[in-house]
């Protein structure tokens, strides 16, 4: 292994220039050139990359973002483009890549792979938590005290206005976020992709909780919940007009959604040890010969995963997670 490629694609997610500069710089220690290539598959085929230093990744573990930066590209989509990519990456002599992304960005090596005749190594770089094969993914930990940060707001002036407060997190596929925000910010309701909806059910428990003396609530929703983002409940609990069925006086409910500010900010201590540990595995790992895989964290131990688990397999919610939620919003 003499050249070594690097690159990020799809969202972006905190800790992902930590991760960069582990690759550059074990890259390095082990006498092997990095190449960077830049907004991920997109400057793959374009062409568009630079040759790493040791200065190039100085300072960057305490900053948000990709300095490599990322795209999602619909030319990688057909056989054409990916060739196109292939090409490029021998031309350069690349015979190996990191590659860190999410869901989208492994499915795509998956038909890369009969185009590149390198090796290849992924590193789960999504605020999600939805891959296989990890623990955690780089990124999740920020995204999450982030998400909690505005619960903890919201619930100041949901108590002070005595409302209801519907909280939209990022979860398009996947309910992790919504599920450790939601327990870490005492919310009363938690709807995730995972667990269908029962709308009706979710508003009863509300109303139930206000006869008992509460006098505001938070619902934390993922993106991808099966009744729809916040809005979407919004409208389908005012048509339900629980309040008038039960005897109770209409709640005053809001919605906040927090949207992408879920993705920046300075990554928190966790993002950025798991991504200089997974960084610095990766890259051993591709001298050693390995390839096809994923490095991620397995109960505290660094470990290889092949990209076909990481994509085809479910990672599931944590069922005590779920249990905890529900007897903890009584």
């Amino acid at each position: 292994m003499k050249k070594i490629g690097v690159f990020t694609s799809g969202g972006d997610a905190p800790g992902m220039n930590a991760a960069i500069r582990a690759v550059v710089r074990t890259g390095i220690y082990y006498g092997v050139e990095v190449v960077g290539i830049l907004r991920g598959y997109h400057g793959m085929i374009e062409g568009e990359s630079i040759k790493m230093e040791l200065r190039s990744v100085s300072n960057l573990l305490k900053s948000g973002g990709t300095i490599l930066k990322t795209s999602r590209c619909k030319e990688f989509k057909t056989p054409e483009g990916r060739q196109k990519a292939a090409d490029y990456l021998h031309s350069q002599g690349i015979d190996g890549l990191v590659a860190i992304g999410g869901n989208g960005t492994l499915t795509g090596l998956l038909e890369f792979r009969k185009h590149y005749k390198g090796k290849v190594i992924a590193l789960p770089g999504t605020i999600d938590n939805d891959l296989y094969g990890t623990d955690y993914t780089i990124g999740y930990h920020t995204a999450v005290e982030t998400a909690l940060e505005v619960i903890d707001k919201i619930k100041d002036t949901a108590g002070s206005h005595e409302r209801v407060f519907i909280v939209e997190v990022m979860g398009a596929h996947a309910g992790f976020i919504a599920m450790d925000a939601g327990i870490g910010g005492g919310a009363e309701e938690i709807l995730i992709p995972e667990i269908n909806t029962d709308l009706t059910a979710s508003i009863i428990q509300i109303i139930e909780g206000w006869r008992k003396g509460k006098t505001s609530s938070i619902i934390v929703v993922a993106e991808g919940c099966s009744e729809g983002g916040a809005y979407q409940i919004l409208e389908k609990a005012k048509q339900l007009d629980l309040t008038r069925h039960l005897g109770m006086s209409e709640l005053d409910i809001r919605v906040v959604v927090i949207g992408h500010i879920q993705r920046g900010g300075t990554p928190v201590f966790f993002d950025r040890v798991l991504a200089s540990k997974l960084g610095t595995y990766a890259v051993e790992k591709l001298i050693e010969g390995c390839d096809n895989a994923m490095a991620g964290e397995l109960n505290h131990q660094c470990a290889l995963t092949p990209i076909e688990d990481t994509v085809y397999k479910k990672k599931p919610i944590d069922p005590f997670a779920l249990k905890v939620a529900k007897i903890l919003a009584i």
